[in-house]
């Protein structure tokens, strides 16, 4: 998040949206530099998710494993979607909504609001794990898995990944 000084020199941090990432592909046979990079963003396996603020660090990190990921801006409905169905505490139990009551939200579509605009994030203090895991989607692919979206597969930047998730959740 960048942090803006004001007239009073108290730090006030801006809220950039957060990208919701998913792996598509495994481990095995991967290089060195992107398998680190997985590691890093908490991608270990096929098919899990996480949500990442959008800047130029996460960017980057993005790019380098770019043969693997697949990501978009993080909108309110799948966060919500994620959240209900595939959330999970940090001891790996399901989040029930009562859980929510001591980290300041009254509802998962609150948090979900708050996750999409980039005001909130998955961290420990919310007792989240930081990544989903996801199943293979319903209907299987539309695209190929081993393309980037801009030649017909879905790696990379895809417009069409909260259709893809929600067939995955």
């Amino acid at each position: 998040m960048a942090a803006k000084k004001t007239k009073q020199n108290k730090t006030k941090v801006e809220s950039t949206p957060n990208l919701l990432v998913v792996n598509m592909r495994g481990l095995v046979n991967t290089r060195t530099p992107v398998r680190e990079t997985l590691q890093q963003l908490r991608l270990l396996k096929r098919f899990n998710a996480t949500i990442v603020p959008d800047t130029e660090i996460f960017r980057g990190m993005l790019d380098s494993a770019k043969e693997h990921l697949a990501w978009s801006e993080l909108d309110a409905a799948t966060a919500e979607n994620l959240l209900t169905k595939r959330a999970e505490s940090s001891n790996g139990n399901k989040v029930e909504a009562s859980v929510l009551k001591g980290t300041g939200f009254s509802s998962f579509a609150e948090l979900a609001a708050a996750l999409a605009s980039g005001k909130a994030s998955l961290s420990q203090e919310l007792g989240f794990r930081q990544f989903f895991r996801l199943s293979p989607p319903r209907g299987g692919f539309n695209r190929s898995i081993r393309r980037q979206f801009g030649e017909g597969g879905i790696l990379g930047p895809n417009r069409e990944l909260a259709k893809l998730v929600n067939k995955m959740i």
